[in-house]
């Protein structure tokens, strides 16, 4: 691609753009070498990256690349048999579990599994060595520290270590703390030098202190003497320090082999991540652009909706609409200076460079963009007349260096074509060159202030006019685009609103041909025109958002009620669940007590109480009726049963219990019937046969259930990232299914963690009706994880 043209057009400031995206070195160095492709399927490929990568980041938050580093050297010291040190493993380690991270994160993500088959293409090769992450990581502190976990030697060595700096100091805390000694010393302090402990001794006392001078003050007062009582220990000392720095190197060996032996898959990971950052870092520049992936062509044909310049303010720019490559091939946009015609020119070519480098553009969908083997520019400001002539030079020496380099398959921007010299030679020379360029083929965008231009557009077959729409009442450009409208100049307009006589704007017009004020009278009908036709298309355009907008505010409060009745008849559900949970348990409890009362109260206080544990019952059954509109009923609604005989199962009514016939009714109705260990005497009326209780036994199967049970239950439960509710419930039902299956030691894996899930696990178990014990798990069975549970 042309380098003046990418100058010219600022390509450098959307790599820069990119480069701030990038999270590592790799991707920089990809960055860096950025520039368009003329290859369509290959722009076509890095578009869909691109545009991948930007939905990744939008769905899913941002993907980190932190922790990538160029491994190249570190696995060629590898390979040759060298050893890496402690911050070149822990480079080794961060990128390889960047990469490990980066895998698992899509595999996760199930449901969006085959939506990003480019990403996911590259994230399926990245190989996963955890065991040197772990063995690094183990080993290595920091930069400069292993850890003494590295190795059992290691261990031991430190140990002895600290062992003799102990004893070192203690032999010489007790010279300095010598009353003896302590006229001989500087200071009562112990201290270092060349790695061996030595005091500070004045100088004069030198021959009372019997030791190895090591180091003496600038002044020369002091020397520092390491007592022959502590020469040893530090020699020892010393010998460990040696023994530490070979296991060291020795430790340094082995993991620097692991890297080694992986040397194939890590440079592969490299790669991969090196390629994943670049992407990633294109995705972040479409998201933070608002860009979009442009619909690509190879016939030359482009069409921007609603382009916004990248490197300009985006609440401030103006979009722009352009199109070129079908009907027409060359067009020419004219209208007043700071119009926004140069930005015409810079957003189309910005945008195609950007398009064939790969990355999303700022603009709408429906922008379709075209790969051109050249892109040309000849953009540059004239705003004095003084350099008119080094201006017009200066244009024409990089046109004549266009026409020199063209081919067919070109895009030319040409900003103020013929501008600088004389009008009419201008005017001329523009045309020959639109005409040849037109000739070639090529595709042209040029702007102009020649009203010979505007003529020549639309007279000549494949060129087309355009203009940027300039306001008249407030003397400012509005920065639209018009196609197939060419610019008026507006000149006398402009200064009859700024205060210039109309007797001279009248003379001026006398000095213009009628054929010229005809042609400028057509363009401000046609402009008028177009002005009215864009008002008509802008009104409904708001009348079809308008109607738009309530369709979709009926939509939103429709989903709301829909929304607000599903919450109703939830909520209505968990309070008819909580009532009968509650009902249920104060039945229990007073069947309990009932069966207490019967060993306890006489036969008429015991029939008392048990009219008053009847009417509580009744009361809470009541709160059901109320709650769910059940309409249960304490009182007889069956017939009663004829020719009963012992053993029978009834059930009473009075109480809603099954019962036991024990002597048939006697001439009243009255018998004898045993609810567990009491027995109770009630009349026939309020019994009916359990023959429900069988039918429901036949048509639920009870045998098979408990068979199934048995077949599918699994003697553990695993806990791990639930939430505490939701395990409770989970280990209760397990619990139920295990005790059904007769199981009688069961294993619930909660894992360590906060310990909140365990207590929380401990506490149902205490007052749970199946268990019968509980305790920690043994050495082999998970330790303080699980919980082995013995079941009743």
């Amino acid at each position: 691609m042309n380098t003046r043209t990418l100058r010219v057009l600022e390509y450098e400031k959307i790599r820069d753009m990119l480069l701030e995206k990038v999270e590592s070195s790799l991707g920089r160095e990809l960055a860096e070498k950025l520039e368009p492709s003329v290859n369509l399927e290959n722009v076509i490929e890095w578009q869909k990256e691109t545009s991948e990568a930007a939905s990744v980041l939008i769905q899913r938050g941002n993907v980190s690349l932190g922790g990538v580093h160029d491994l190249s050297y570190h696995v060629r010291r590898a390979e040759i048999g060298s050893f890496l040190y402690p911050g070149q493993l822990l480079e080794v380690s961060d990128t390889l579990r960047a990469g490990r991270k980066l895998k698992t994160m899509f595999k996760e993500s199930k449901e969006g599994e085959g939506k990003y088959p480019i990403i996911e293409g590259y994230v399926g090769q990245i190989s996963t060595m955890k065991n040197i992450e772990d063995r690094i990581n183990e080993c290595i502190i920091s930069d400069e520290e292993i850890s003494d976990h590295a190795s059992p030697e290691l261990r031991s060595i430190r140990r002895q270590m600290e062992s003799k700096h102990t004893a070192i100091r203690n032999k010489l805390n007790s010279i300095t703390s010598s009353s003896t000694m302590q006229k001989y010393l500087q200071d009562a302090i112990v201290t270092q030098r060349q790695d061996r402990y030595v005091v500070p001794v004045k100088q004069e006392h030198r021959g009372n202190v019997p030791g190895l001078i090591h180091d003496q003050s600038s002044s020369g007062a002091t020397l520092f003497v390491e007592p022959m009582a502590v020469v040893e220990l530090n020699n020892e000392l010393r010998e460990l320090k040696i023994k530490e720095q070979i296991e060291i190197e020795r430790i340094l060996r082995e993991l620097t082999a692991f890297v080694g032996d992986k040397s194939t898959e890590i440079r592969s990971n490299q790669e991969i991540l090196k390629r994943l950052d670049f992407i990633f870092a294109k995705g972040r520049l479409s998201v933070k652009m608002r860009a979009i992936e442009p619909k690509l062509n190879n016939r030359g044909y482009l069409r921007i909706k609603n382009g916004r310049h990248p490197l300009l303010d985006e609440k401030k720019v103006v979009p722009t609409n352009i199109w070129n490559g079908d009907e027409f091939s060359t067009l020419i946009i004219t209208g007043p200076n700071t119009g926004g015609k140069t930005v015409t020119l810079k957003t189309v070519g910005l945008f195609t460079l950007m398009a064939q480098s790969g990355l999303n553009v700022p603009g709408d969908f429906g922008t379709e963009l075209a790969i051109f083997n050249q892109v040309f520019a000849d953009i540059g400001d004239e705003q004095s007349i003084e350099q008119s002539l080094s201006t017009f030079s200066s244009h024409m020496t990089n046109i004549v260096e266009i026409l020199g380099q063209v081919e067919k398959n070109s895009l030319i921007l040409l900003d103020e074509l013929g501008a600088g010299t004389d009008p009419t030679e201008g005017a001329a020379l523009a045309i020959a060159i639109l005409d040849h360029l037109y000739g070639l083929g090529v595709k042209t965008i040029a702007t102009t202030h020649y009203t010979e231009l505007k003529q020549y557009a639309l007279t000549t077959k494949g060129v087309q006019n355009a203009s940027v729409e300039f306001d008249v009442e407030t003397l400012s450009p509005t920065y639209k685009l018009l196609i197939g409208v060419p610019g008026k100049s507006n000149a006398f307009e402009i200064s009859k609103r700024l205060g210039l006589g109309e007797y001279i704007i009248d003379k001026a017009k006398e000095s213009i041909s009628n054929e010229d004020i005809a042609f400028e009278d057509l363009l401000t009908t046609i402009e008028k025109d177009k002005q009215k036709a864009e008002q008509e298309r802008d009104n409904a355009i708001r009348l079809k958002l308008a109607i738009q907008q309530q369709k979709e505010e009926y939509d939103r409060k429709s989903e709301k009620l829909e929304e607000q009745r599903e919450k109703t008849l939830r909520e209505a559900r968990e309070e008819a669940r909580r009532i009968l949970k509650e009902a249920k348990e104060d039945a229990d409890q007073i069947i309990k007590e009932l069966r207490t009362l019967s060993q306890e109260v006489e036969e008429k206080e015991k029939n008392r109480r048990i009219e008053e544990a009847r009417k509580g019952l009744r009361e809470k059954l009541g709160q059901v009726d109320e709650g769910l509109g059940l309409g249960v009923s304490l009182g007889v609604n069956t017939k009663p049963p004829k020719q009963l005989k012992p053993g029978d199962t009834v059930m009473i009514l009075t109480l809603n219990q099954k019962g036991n016939v024990v002597t048939v009714p006697d001439a009243n109705g009255d018998l004898t019937v045993q609810v567990g260990i009491m027995k109770i005497n009630v009349n026939i009326e309020n019994l009916r046969l359990d023959r429900e209780e069988k039918e429901k036994g036949k048509k639920t199967g009870t045998g098979k259930i408990v068979k199934s049970k048995a077949e599918n239950i699994r003697t553990s439960i695993d806990l791990r990232g639930q939430l505490l509710e939701e395990a409770l419930l989970n280990t209760d039902k397990y619990l139920d299914d295990a005790y059904l299956a007769g199981i009688q030691e069961v294993t619930i894996i909660h894992g360590k963690g906060t310990g909140v899930l365990k207590d929380g696990i401990k506490q149902l178990l205490k007052g749970h009706k199946h268990v019968k014990s509980s305790r920690e798990g043994a050495y082999g069975e998970g330790g303080a994880g699980v919980t082995v549970v013995e079941l009743k």
